[in-house]
């Protein structure tokens, strides 16, 4: 058996997230599956380098499987690309070593969360970016950014209340950019909870409007509470961009 690692583009609008589940079949990762195991005539386990939530897009997601060797990285390439639906797209298949593993071997993610703040609605784009058009002052969420920075416990950022695991995680950079009528919010990290840059954005957009202080970051993470921190800003306006191993 070859272990084949894939990079997955996709436009999660339709869909129920990355992970299979029982309850849909409109998951990226079982849409993946179903197609290799018509080309396998057996079941393949797809393990993705982490579970994008429903709405969540991809750019750059990683993910790695098992195949007979008698494939090819070419002819995977061209199968996928052919029979998966026409919002996801494999862009690379190359062999792995055998011990490789999307997820545990992920060491830096990056994510990007776009915010729309014209007034008038983009239409060709309105299915990746979040419209919010109170006035932000950037200064300050760029300020609040810094405190989110570095080794923590981002319990009270996390959107999953029975998570029994650590939740100590290290955001290595979030960049603030405005661009002409949006702005954008870019996080690396070694890896990142159930909605927490959902939850991070809707935090550094009440910062910057005003509603919460930059040095009450600091306040919401010691408490490790989801109540003391921001709302979860719409999945529409997450993208992965990229994994590094």
């Amino acid at each position: 058996m070859k272990n084949f690692k894939i990079k997955v583009a996709y436009d999660g609008s339709r869909y129920k997230g990355w992970q299979v589940q029982k309850s849909t079949k409109d998951t990226i990762q079982g849409k993946i599956e179903s197609v290799l195991e018509k080309l396998a005539c057996h079941p393949v386990d797809v393990i993705g380098s982490g579970r994008t939530d429903a709405g969540v897009h991809a750019k750059g997601q990683i993910a790695n499987f098992h195949m007979e060797d008698n494939f090819s990285s070419e002819y995977l390439l061209t199968y996928l690309n052919e029979y998966l639906p026409e919002d996801i797209a494999v862009l690379s298949v190359e062999e792995a070593e055998e011990r490789f593993h999307s997820r545990y071997h992920a060491v830096e993610k990056t994510y990007q969360y776009r915010i729309h703040t014209a007034k008038i609605p983009n239409v060709f784009e309105r299915r990746y970016l979040y419209t919010f058009t109170e006035p932000l002052q950037i200064d300050k969420m760029r300020q609040a950014a810094e405190y989110l920075t570095g080794t923590k416990d981002f319990t009270s950022f996390c959107g999953n209340k029975h998570m029994k695991k650590s939740a100590v995680r290290s955001v290595y950079k979030i960049t603030i950019e405005e661009k002409e009528e949006e702005i954008r919010i870019t996080y690396s990290g070694n890896g990142f909870l159930q909605n927490m840059i959902r939850i991070m954005t809707g935090t550094l957009l009440e910062v910057g409007c005003g509603r919460k202080d930059p040095e009450d970051i600091e306040e919401i993470l010691s408490a490790k509470n989801r109540e003391k921190a921001g709302y979860t800003a719409p999945a529409q306006g997450l993208t992965l961009l990229e994994v590094k191993y």
